[in-house]
């Protein structure tokens, strides 16, 4: 792993374990969950929220202040716009996607539950999710949330990662991999 990439991480597992330890002594780990999918909608859908985090040519105070305004607006709670407002007087925004991941793993952790990423090649239909889910669920013993999303490239099959365990029934690869048996044999 990269140095930047390892320090962004240590980064946000610290705040990630503070905050997840706050929402949980105040019962308030419902209310966390909403608050990341927030922000991860938000992180996904504005460039300027990212530029926001990200850009060194903001103050720690217009950060501060920016933050504070975005997360009354977003109807964040009370622990999470007070660690949002931390991390911008400490320049330590650039680590919010990698403290929204952190504390996903966490609250799904203390769920008893496992993310699977799914890739397809178009999306799942609700009831192909719940299937998916399900069968995924008997194999790792635990319940599985399912993130999903499209990549048309791979022209039919999915990409499942669930853990460090990764199945690839794509199209794209058997194509890939009769590729590379016809190669051996000429």
């Amino acid at each position: 792993m990269s140095e930047p990439a390892s320090i962004s991480s240590g980064i946000a597992a610290r705040y990630a374990t503070a905050v997840f330890d706050i929402a949980k002594d105040d019962k308030g780990l419902a209310a966390l969950e909403t608050d990341i999918d927030t922000l991860d909608a938000a992180m996904g859908e504005s460039a300027d929220f990212r530029d926001l985090l990200s850009s060194p040519i903001y103050t720690r105070d217009e950060q501060a202040q920016a933050v504070a305004a975005l997360a009354d607006a977003m109807g964040l709670s009370a622990t999470v716009k007070n660690t949002l407002g931390l991390m911008a007087t400490k320049r330590r925004l650039f680590v919010l996607p990698q403290l929204v991941a952190a504390l996903r793993a966490a609250i799904a952790e203390h769920k008893g539950e496992v993310m699977a990423e799914v890739v397809s090649a178009k999306s799942l239909t609700k009831a192909q999710a719940e299937k998916l889910s399900k069968t995924l669920a008997a194999t790792v013993g635990k319940d599985v949330k399912i993130k999903a999303t499209v990549d048309e490239s791979l022209i039919g099959g999915l990409v499942v990662k669930v853990g460090s365990r990764m199945i690839d029934t794509s199209i794209r690869a058997k194509l890939a991999a009769l590729q590379n048996v016809m190669k051996e044999v000429g």
